[in-house]
């Protein structure tokens, strides 16, 4: 069974007002003055990657291949443009029959990139193709900085799991999204249980401080827990005395308690103390979890610990401080009329304070070196160079309007972790620094 298939309240029966209302009044003068139909090539990619960031992670394609189809006008938006007077009758008209025919091609998700990836190209008619921006990006945006914030985490914890734990910290919508992002970034699990039906994503959870508050005594509750869940629970042990609790839990559950949970207090300190007490309690196979607003920089200091998983909330789910990726969809390119073989011609605009634009149908390859590892992201128009032709890193994700590239979760976070380890060693310092990639232009193309 596809659980994301099965639908839930988190979905919505039409993306089409995920929008901003200026892409309806465009497509509006469009229509009228005769260029809606125009050939049109637009890219999402972002000028520079968030202060400090080494790389970027391409997360929410599959639910951009969800939006976009979607994306339907149906009688109740139609109604409400219509009582609003945002859009006229004959617009009105065009939008009743959206369907989007065109053609997508990005970076795959888990893929990394950098300032100037062309991370996804949606061609078609002017008119189909801008009526998307808004969702696009806000998807991209949002999915990319948590899965960036969450390959950084997983960097640094290594080869110990980490849980996502975070709905409680932001929108309920959000939060599903946010769990789909992070296990794409490197999570193993959630305590979100919309996200693991919507997704498919593995779920966890036993208990908060307030079960063990509901109970006269810690050792009620850890015994109605143990009987509850079984010896191989995980119980929290910082309530009141954490020796006090690991000596009480062991005490209930054997040697055989599965873990302990620590949410407060010196956890490096706590951890080697907590270890140490267990090991000589005989329960050597218990493990021990920390949680409490943890971020990347807290779990690195806990590397030396004896610590084997971390429960990551708040700092997650806010991009660990970088909540957008300021990711853009630029018109890059269009045909110099309506006629399907009017020749195509690049547009960029041009500016001060930094926003120019590259124009042109671009293509994507990462160089690597001798021994295989990435040196350089390459960008062009054009016939791609023999040397780049199998580093290419667009696919087509539809085609003719049909989604074509729809993948398991587990493929796109192991993508990730191929892509990542794939880059200069450097790419997983938590100081701050350059992309570890420079964007190279070819083809006569410079970046801004």
């Amino acid at each position: 069974m596809n659980t994301a298939d099965l639908g839930l309240p988190v979905d919505v029966p039409s993306t089409a007002l995920f929008t901003d209302q200026y892409e309806l009044t465009m497509l509006q003068a469009a229509l009228k003055a005769g260029t809606a139909e125009r050939r049109s090539v637009f890219e999402v990619f972002t000028r520079r990657l968030p202060h400090g960031r080494r790389y970027g992670v391409v997360a929410g394609t599959g639910r951009v291949l969800d939006a976009i189809e979607n994306f339907r006008f149906d009688e109740g938006v139609i109604g409400f443009l219509r009582e609003r007077g945002i859009v006229d009758e004959e617009t009105l008209k065009w939008l009743s029959g959206y369907r989007f025919s065109g053609d997508v091609w990005g970076y795959p998700e888990g893929e990394v990139y950098f300032p100037g990836s062309p991370i996804l190209r949606v061609e078609g008619s002017f008119a189909e193709c801008v009526l998307l921006e808004t969702v696009i990006l806000s998807i991209l945006n949002h999915d990319s900085a948590i899965a960036a914030a969450a390959s950084r985490m997983a960097s640094a914890a290594g080869d110990r799991p980490l849980i996502e734990m975070g709905a409680r910290r932001t929108h309920e919508l959000a939060a599903v999204a946010a769990s789909r992002a992070a296990y794409v970034g490197g999570f193993a699990t959630t305590s979100d249980l919309a996200a693991g039906f919507r997704y498919g994503i593995p779920t966890v959870g036993t208990s908060a401080h307030a079960f063990t508050l509901l109970h006269d005594r810690e050792r009620d509750a850890f015994q109605a827990q143990v009987e509850s869940l079984g010896r191989g629970t995980t119980l929290l042990v910082d309530t009141y005395d954490v020796a006090e609790a690991v000596r009480t839990a062991v005490e209930v559950a054997g040697p055989e308690l599965g873990a302990v949970r620590i949410d407060s207090g010196d956890l490096l300190l706590v951890a080697h103390r907590v270890r140490q007490q267990l090991d000589e309690l005989g329960a050597t196979g218990t493990k021990i979890v920390v949680t409490s607003d943890l971020d990347e920089y807290a779990i690195a200091s806990l590397a030396a610990a004896p610590v084997d998983a971390y429960g990551v909330g708040t700092q997650l789910v806010t991009g660990s401080g970088h909540p957008t990726c300021s990711m853009v969809y630029k018109l890059v390119a269009r045909a110099d009329s309506a006629d399907p073989a009017a020749p195509m011609v690049p547009v960029a605009k041009k500016s001060s304070g930094g926003k120019v634009s590259v124009g042109g149908r671009k293509w994507a390859a990462r160089r690597l070196d001798r021994d295989g590892v990435a040196e350089a992201e390459v960008v062009g128009t054009g016939p791609v160079p023999g040397e780049l032709a199998g580093q290419q890193l667009l696919v087509r994700l539809v085609e003719d309007g049909d989604v074509v590239a729809r993948e398991p979760l587990d493929v796109t976070r192991d993508r990730h972790i191929a892509a990542r380890a794939a880059l200069p060693l450097s790419a997983t310092q938590l100081s701050r620094g350059e992309p570890v990639l420079p964007t190279e232009y070819a083809q006569g193309l410079s970046g801004s």
